[in-house]
């Protein structure tokens, strides 16, 4: 789908979206003239957030929109606030008008608001654009929305229509756009490459599990690894999840699509890094080949696994990519996985939480994640809590018994596959909006991504 941005050349004309809030209303309609301050009047506009008004001229035409933008304070004053215009105003070429928190996260969100699922749905494209301002990297802009829509697409796919060869399929398309390089080791060749754990998992389909293995960049630069958990549907097994639980598991690749969307916009910027996307893609079905509970498996990295729960499946395919992403040492190794229902519950479905030892990179993490209103809350990697996944017959369990602390006990779990890597951080997300919200309509959603990005480009600048 096109993006509803248009370059500032000044010769485009635009209708102006006057952004105002409550305290700034009567010099603001001042400004406009009387007769936009009496239509405002009239309609009983008070600048609520998100509040819109088309105003007409003498001709029935527009002559621009009043956008409310709320008072300070007011939770739903965000910089991504102006961006619901784009699903407000009616077809046209626009452009902001007034104050606003942030020029680049306003546009940025105009254009994520943009965004429809239209697989299944067909419905008419609406030519609503916005002009994007001269203070604006328009490029920048459009690189990230264009990683957005592209992983929103994956995450909204159903199961039926993105298996394990589809998403291998989707890594590929991104990574030789720009000239990167990809391998797949695929079905009974896991075994042979040592990768039990990926093989384990998706043995139980009848669609071939395999693992994705792609490269871009200079080989002698900077290593940074990215690893996407790309469980395409999680049935829970043989533990079997109930059919509540299971209507949104095809968004349970949402990791694998997050970490493609930032791998997108790294290789779009022509960062000075030798990147690396590995996913583990299979599907968690139920089938007399599924794997079992009390089951034990000896991972890539040596240690042993009881199978607690067949349900706790996604550190188990992250297991064995963790441990080939880290046997080269890599200078930075992110994990990205919809892993943990705890991680809801703790935190609810806006706040992804991220795990790492590094205190430097989770205050970088932390910074950047406030720069970009992109949210994520470190919680602590507790080692007390280790002795949870302990297992009488195994060197651990892959679920740990009680149900406390549910996403910590997981990222300890996968905290004992990665010792080489310089910092690594994982990832506890969501993957999906359960309700629109400015620039996050519901559905498939990237989550961390533009915060991390900024960690790296910080780190690894271009030239």
């Amino acid at each position: 789908m096109p993006l509803p941005l248009l370059g500032s050349d000044g010769a485009t004309p635009a209708l102006p979206i006057w952004t105002v809030a409550p305290e700034g209303l009567p010099a603001r309609l001042a400004e406009l003239g009387e007769p936009v301050a009496a239509f405002a009047r009239a309609c009983g506009f008070e600048a609520a957030p998100g509040a819109t008004l088309v105003v007409a001229g003498p001709d029935g035409r527009p002559l621009g929109a009043l956008f409310g933008l709320g008072r300070r304070g007011d939770a739903a004053r965000t910089p991504f606030l102006p961006g619901k215009a784009a699903s407000l105003l009616p077809e046209g070429d626009w452009r902001f008008d007034g104050p606003l928190e942030d020029e680049t996260l306003a546009t940025l969100a105009f254009a994520l608001e943009s965004y429809r699922f239209r697989r299944f749905k067909k419905a008419p494209e609406r030519a609503t654009r916005l002009v994007v301002g001269p203070a604006v990297d328009r490029a920048a802009v459009e690189r990230t929305a264009e990683a957005v829509h592209f992983a929103r697409d994956l995450v909204n796919l159903p199961a039926n229509e993105l298996g394990p060869a589809e998403l291998a399929a989707a890594v590929r398309t991104v990574f030789e756009r720009f000239g990167g390089r990809v391998a797949e080791t695929v079905g009974d060749d896991l075994l042979a490459a040592n990768f039990p754990l990926v093989h384990a998992v998706g043995d139980g389909s009848e669609r071939a599990p395999r693992l994705v293995d792609a490269t871009w960049g200079e080989e002698n630069a900077p290593k940074l690894t990215l690893v996407g958990k790309g469980v395409v549907f999680d049935s829970g097994g043989l533990d079997i999840k109930p059919d509540s639980a299971m209507l949104l598991m095809k968004k349970d690749m949402g990791g694998a699509a997050n970490a493609l969307a930032l791998a997108a916009m790294i290789m779009g910027a022509g960062l000075p890094l030798r990147l690396r996307l590995i996913v583990p893609a299979v599907e968690n079905a139920v089938s007399g080949r599924a794997f079992r509970p009390g089951d034990v498996y000896v991972s890539r990295k040596g240690t042993s696994v009881e199978i607690g729960n067949t349900d706790a499946e996604g550190r188990l395919v992250l297991a064995d990519a963790l441990a080939l992403a880290d046997e080269e040492a890599p200078d930075l190794l992110i994990d990205l996985a919809t892993l943990t229902g705890a991680a809801r519950v703790a935190l609810g479905p806006d706040l992804p939480p991220f795990y790492t030892g590094d205190d430097t990179l989770a205050a970088e993490i932390a910074a950047a994640s406030a720069r970009v209103f992109d949210p994520l809350w470190r919680m602590p990697l507790w080692a007390p809590y280790r002795s949870m996944i302990d297992s009488k017959i195994a060197d651990v369990n892959n679920a740990g018994a009680g149900g406390f602390a549910g996403s910590i006990t997981a990222a300890l779990f996968l905290a004992g596959f990665v010792e080489r890597a310089a910092a690594w951080v994982h990832v506890d997300l969501y993957a999906w909006n359960p309700a629109a919200k400015p620039g996050r309509p519901e559905g498939g959603e990237v989550q961390t991504v533009r915060a991390l990005y900024e960690v790296i480009a910080a780190r690894w600048p271009k030239p």
